[in-house]
């Protein structure tokens, strides 16, 4: 399709799972009212963010895919003919954990999954007690709308993980995101840690010529004030769409598919690329 209309969700997530599945559906069913084709969820959306403390009983919140919250958006999927793009805390197997997205067509089916490959450990922000790394590298999902490429927030800050979606075929970046302020560090630092956020995304859709959706929770949970600032950003890095830092929101825009083409002659990146000196990114660091 030569243009996509595509939607990204700002929640809040203070609530049960089913109440905020439940809340989401209604979102969902709204943002196709308005036309959306591909409605992409927000980091870990059925709770509360789970990594602000090592606590075993979390894990509990897991859950498998295909799986619960898995087959009630699927029948939306399905009856809406629209892709949704669910980001979950995936139990795969007794003691193995992932940070997932499950992608699923229009036809209800399972697309693909990504599981997240950069996993952080920050204060607060405690990721490496629960999940493990992605192992299916950085594959493109085909869907009926779009090709997507899709992260998963840590992933957002590397350079090489949004190219490599690219060379393999992706129309539209997504990046699921669940990242805020800690209190303490919010009057100091919160407006520069926003605009790197929103930075490297849009310079991650002008280095490869190709439209982004970036949707984050809002609101307060214990330490963390999460930002919101959902946005959509063009080829050029220009943001045709976003939300505030406030409340709950649903951020559309229509994608056209065929700009990616145009901004690719214009400002050829790709075609540029030394390919043949680029072995030493594979290393760690260049001593």
């Amino acid at each position: 399709m030569s243009s996509v209309r595509l939607a990204v969700l700002q929640m809040r997530g203070n609530e049960t799972r089913d109440s905020n599945v439940d809340r989401t559906i209604r979102r969902i069913e709204q943002a196709a009212d308005e036309g959306a084709q591909v409605i992409c969820l927000q980091e870990l959306f059925t709770g509360p963010y789970p990594c602000q403390a090592e606590d075993h009983r979390i894990f509990a919140w897991a859950e498998s895919i295909p799986g619960p919250t898995t087959e009630r958006l699927a029948a939306i999927a399905k009856a809406r003919q629209i892709v949704i793009v669910v980001p979950l805390f995936e139990r795969r197997a007794a003691g193995l954990y992932h940070n997932t997205v499950a992608v699923l067509d229009a036809d209800g089916q399972i697309a693909g999954i990504y599981r997240k490959m950069h996993i952080p450990d920050d204060p607060l922000f405690y990721e490496k007690f629960y999940f493990t790394p992605g192992d299916l590298g950085f594959r493109v999902i085909p869907t009926r709308y779009a090709k997507l490429g899709v992260g998963i927030c840590w992933d957002q800050w590397y350079p090489e993980a949004a190219r490599l979606f690219a060379l393999a075929g992706a129309e539209i970046l997504l990046y699921p995101t669940a990242i805020g302020w800690i209190h303490a560090e919010k009057a100091e630092f919160g407006q520069a840690q926003h605009d790197s956020w929103q930075t490297i995304m849009r310079s991650h859709a002008i280095a490869n010529g190709i439209w982004l959706g970036a949707p984050n929770r809002v609101g307060v949970e214990q330490e963390l004030e999460f930002w919101g600032g959902s946005f959509i950003a063009s080829p050029r890095g220009q943001i045709v769409a976003s939300a505030g830092h406030q409340d709950e929101a649903t951020v559309i825009a229509d994608c056209d598919l065929a700009l990616s083409d145009e901004v690719r002659t214009h400002w050829p990146f790709l075609r540029d690329r030394r390919i043949d000196f680029y072995q030493d990114l594979t290393r760690r660091w260049i001593d």
